[in-house]
C-alpha cells in the first residue's frame, strides 16, 4: 500500500541576517524499518521531512510491504506529520523516501541572546525544565560554566563545545529514561544525550532552546536519527551539534519540541519489535542564491 504526495517548493524568505549569500541544497532521503509484532499493535510513525519554512518537500512517498490500513496527519501548529498504523499480527517494512530542498541561511555568528520581555510568544514555554531537561537543576553548574561568557551566539557555541570536549559519546551508555542531568554526572551518551544537555544549559541561562531532530549524513555510528539542539539568538532558531557527527547545515529536519519526548520516531502500543532501521540521507545538488 503506497500513499504519494508531489509539493512544489515555495520560494523560501530571505535570511534575517547574512554576512554571506544563502545556500540552496538538495538531499534525497532513502529511510527503512522493519518491526515483528506478535499481536495487535498500532504504530505512530514521526518520519516525514518537515516541509515548512527554510525546507521544502519536493516529492515523497510511504510504503507498506502489508495490506495493513494508516493514514497521515499534520500538526497543526508546527507542521509535523505523523504517520498511524495499525497491524493485526506479523512483519511489519515501512519505506519512506522524499527529495527536500533546504535553504540554508548564512551562520550570523555576532547573533545575540534577547531579554526575557522580547521575547515572541511561541518561543516563551522553550524556557521551561521539562522531563528530560532539567534546567533548574543544573542551573548552578550552568552559571558556573557560562555565566561569565559575554552572551550571544559565542556563548552558546561555548556551550556546544563543551559537551564535546567533556561528555563522551558512547552506544549503549544510556536508555530511553536518561536525562540530562544524569548526562552531566555520568559524562557519556548519544546524540539526544547531548542535545538534552545542550537545551538544558541554555534555559537555565535564560536562552530559549528545544531539540531538533532529522536525517543526517555521518560514517559513524551506524546510520541512525540524529538528535541536534536550537537556540533562539538573533530572533531566529540557530542550530548546533554537540556530537560535532554531522554537518549542522545538512539536518533534514523531521520536527522540533520541548525534548525526546516530543519527537520520537516511533511510538509503539503492543506486542512489536525492531529488526532493523536504515535511515539514510544523500546531498544531490547545492549552489549560491544571488543576492
Amino acid at each position: 500500500m503506497t500513499a504519494q504526495l508531489t509539493v512544489v517548493a515555495a520560494p523560501a524568505s530571505p535570511a534575517s541576517v547574512a554576512k554571506d549569500l544563502p545556500r540552496e541544497c538538495a538531499f534525497r532521503v532513502d529511510c527503512e524499518l522493519v518491526y515483528e509484532t506478535d499481536g495487535p499493535t498500532d504504530f505512530v510513525f514521526l518520519l516525514h521531512a518537515l516541509d515548512k519554512g527554510e525546507q521544502r518537500v519536493a516529492g515523497e512517498s510511504i510504503d507498506f510491504h502489508a495490506r495493513t490500513p494508516f493514514h497521515v496527519f499534520a500538526d497543526p501548529t508546527q507542521g509535523h506529520r505523523f504517520t498511524r498504523v495499525h497491524l493485526e499480527s506479523g512483519s511489519l517494512r515501512l519505506l519512506y523516501r522524499a527529495l527536500v530542498r533546504k535553504r540554508i541561511p548564512a551562520r550570523d555568528t555576532d547573533a545575540p541572546e534577547h531579554a526575557i520581555h522580547d521575547l515572541p510568544d511561541h518561543v516563551l514555554h522553550n524556557l521551561a525544565p521539562t522531563r528530560y531537561c532539567e534546567s533548574d537543576l543544573l542551573g548552578r553548574a550552568a552559571y558556573k560554566l557560562f555565566g561569565e561568557l559575554p552572551p550571544g551566539h559565542g556563548r552558546v557555541q561555548a556551550i556546544a563545545d563543551w559537551i564535546h570536549d567533556n561528555i563522551e559519546y558512547a552506544i549503549g551508555s544510556t536508555g530511553p529514561t536518561t536525562t540530562a542531568r544524569e548526562v552531566f554526572v555520568q559524562r557519556a551518551g548519544v546524540c539526544r544525550d547531548f542535545a538534552h544537555l545542550g537545551v538544558t544549559f541554555c534555559r537555565a541561562l535564560n536562552i530559549p532552546a528545544r531539540l531538533a531532530v532529522g536525517y543526517a549524513r555521518f560514517e559513524e555510528p551506524p546510520p541512525d536519527f540524529h538528535a541536534m539542539f536550537e537556540a533562539w539568538l538573533g530572533h531566529r532558531w540557530v542550530l548546533f551539534d554537540p556530537t560535532r557527527l554531522s554537518p549542522v547545515d545538512e539536518l533534514v529536519r523531521i520536527a522540533s519540541g520541548r525534548d525526546a519526548k516530543d519527537v520520537a520516531f516511533a511510538t509503539l502500543f503492543g506486542p512489536a519489535r525492531m529488526l532493523s532501521m536504515n535511515p539514510r540521507v544523500e546531498a544531490v545538488g547545492s549552489g549560491s542564491i544571488g543576492a
